[in-house]
């Protein structure tokens, strides 16, 4: 296994981990408001990241490394990965699936798009 894999491995473990345990406490609270809450929901975590970023000329990497909190941009970034893998299981549009915009056999993040 490359050490790619293995890292995504490990994020993705710690995801699917963290949304298990936070639907035991929370439940589907975060779309309890309906797709314009959800959204907001994302937009409210973006805005943070983009805060944090702009300190450091938009510069991610430099963000992250300054910040070394627990609960600091790093937080953010999982907690916005998080709201996204949950907007996608929802929606029915996770990888292998056509329809509903998901893509069978996605093997990488087009940034083209």
């Amino acid at each position: 296994m490359s050490r790619l894999e293995d890292g995504l491995n490990g994020i993705c473990a710690a995801d699917i981990l963290g949304l298990v345990t936070a639907e035991r406490s929370y439940g589907t609270s975060w779309r309890n408001r309906g797709g314009v809450g959800a959204f907001m929901m994302l937009a409210r975590k973006w805005d943070r990241l983009e805060n944090q970023v702009k300190k450091h000329d938009y510069d991610l990497f430099a963000a992250i490394a300054s910040d070394t909190r627990p609960e600091g941009i790093i937080d953010d970034i999982r907690d916005l990965r998080r709201y996204l893998l949950l907007v996608e299981e929802h929606t029915g549009s996770g990888i292998g699936e056509v329809g509903k915009g998901g893509e069978a056999g996605l093997a990488y993040v087009n940034q083209d798009r």
